[in-house]
């Protein structure tokens, strides 16, 4: 059931524009329905009862309102349940009575009877038809809040309302790390929804994520992960740096490309120039000092249960993203080579540059390897290097990352967890503890 339905004329009703994002394409208004095992849909004309129950949840509520049902020959036209902190709302959309000899006022009777006898509170509303139609644009919202204040879901419902959107149904998604709620919404195509809603969210101190309902969304995905302040919170040129005892000549370097005075091409070969002499076994040290990402594990061996496909690409190296590969059963690695000459390292790479538009080329690669469409592909990645990857994506995520890359993504997250990407798919923190029970 759905509160709140924007009004039709039944006269003259909106047929949905088959070119809208989430639309369908308009039917003959003289066709007939289709069967569904042989029995005609109910018609608008129908009389039916919308019977609410309230009160304290206890086993049994739900067989016992529909045997109480059952006894008046009614059929089930909509169910919907939720239990909140021990407290049940049930609502069952039904067909008037059609037992022989009985009205709708016994059947009002006998519900309240039963109600009271298990100090549950009862209403019903009688009523035509089913529901109304929902609107043409479907789109799922999920917003991560740490914490989810009610002024910033008061901001939330607002604006999808501004766009002509109804929210359809909310239900939580998990309570930590983050809160995390997901709102079915209908009416509004994806796109002008995500506009209304990513931009600014990060004002009223949420994150926000808007993408299409449909089957598609629980289809074969490929996740791709920028590794670097991403995947791991370390940098992994400082870790080589500071073996070197060249820091501060890595860090002004980093701070001429962030001025726009180096391109990242040039800014890699100038910093890994720095790193020319190192002993090859540093290479050991550095890969016992990266640190994962709080909530990575966890983001990785959920997306593989799922059978998603997982993989990486870095402006880094090798020496470093190939041992993530194996540690952590990823599907895909690339990054830059150093290059090591008798047990030295050279301060060269050797091979393409992994840069901006090469991350970008790798995600359509792996996505190709993997037999999924572009629009079932997911980036995750935090600086401007990655931007030509996240607006490739289906959906583009900036984790953590600098207000230019927030702006351009498709989302953003903005908590040091990793794993709250996982909310931003459907996939609710209960499903990711069961998950967490099963044995590979």
């Amino acid at each position: 059931m759905s509160a709140s339905q924007p009004p039709q004329s039944p006269s003259s009703p909106e047929l949905p524009d088959p070119r809208r994002d989430g639309g369908e394409p308009a039917r003959d208004s003289d066709a007939s329905p289709p069967l569904v095992d042989g029995t005609p849909p109910l018609v608008d004309d129908t009389p039916t009862l919308l019977v609410k129950i309230f009160g304290k949840d206890r086993p049994g509520i739900t067989a016992g309102l529909f045997d109480t049902l059952a006894a008046y020959s009614v059929d089930v036209v909509d169910i919907e349940q939720v239990v909140t902190r021990g407290r049940i709302v049930l609502c069952a959309l039904v067909t008037s009575p059609t037992a022989g000899g009985t009205t709708e006022g016994d059947l009002r009777a006998t519900v309240h009877s039963w109600a009271d006898s298990l100090k549950l509170q009862a209403e019903i509303i009688s009523g035509i038809g089913d529901n109304r139609p929902r609107g043409y644009g479907r789109s799922h919202v999920t917003v991560l809040g740490h914490p989810l204040t009610a002024e910033s879901t008061a901001a939330i419902a607002a604006r999808i309302t501004s766009t002509g959107g109804n929210i359809d149904r909310i239900f939580r998604l998990a309570k930590y790390p983050v809160t995390a709620v997901e709102f079915a919404v209908s009416g509004t195509g994806t796109e002008e929804l995500r506009t209304a809603l990513v931009t600014g969210a990060a004002e009223i101190g949420v994150d926000v994520a808007v993408v299409s309902a449909g089957l598609s969304r629980r289809a074969q995905r490929l996740v791709v992960m920028d590794v670097d302040s991403t995947l791991i919170q370390d940098e992994v040129i400082e870790l080589f740096a500071a073996h070197a005892g060249c820091e501060d000549k890595v860090a002004e370097v980093t701070e001429q490309a962030m001025r726009g005075e180096l391109d990242f091409e040039q800014s890699l070969h100038a910093r890994v120039a720095l790193l020319a002499g190192l002993d090859a076994s540093v290479v050991d040290k550095v890969r016992a000092e990266v640190r994962l990402t709080p909530g990575a594990r966890t983001l990785i061996r959920t997306l593989k249960r799922l059978g998603y496909q997982v993989g990486v690409v870095s402006g880094g190296f090798t020496q470093v993203t190939d041992d993530l590969k194996e540690r952590l059963g990823l599907d895909f690695a690339s990054a830059n080579t150093l290059e090591v000459v008798d047990g030295k390292l050279t301060g060269r790479v050797v091979g393409d540059v992994v840069d901006r538009a090469g991350k970008a080329r790798l995600l359509r690669s792996f996505a190709e390897q993997a037999g999924v469409p572009l629009a079932q592909t997911v980036a995750i990645g935090d600086g401007a290097n990655d931007l030509d990857m996240l607006n490739t994506a289906g959906l583009g995520v900036a984790f953590n990352a600098k207000p230019v890359v927030r702006e351009a993504a498709h989302t953003a997250v903005n908590v040091p967890f990793l794993d709250t990407v996982l909310y931003l798919l459907g996939i609710t923190r209960e499903e990711v503890e069961a998950a967490d029970g099963l044995v590979d």
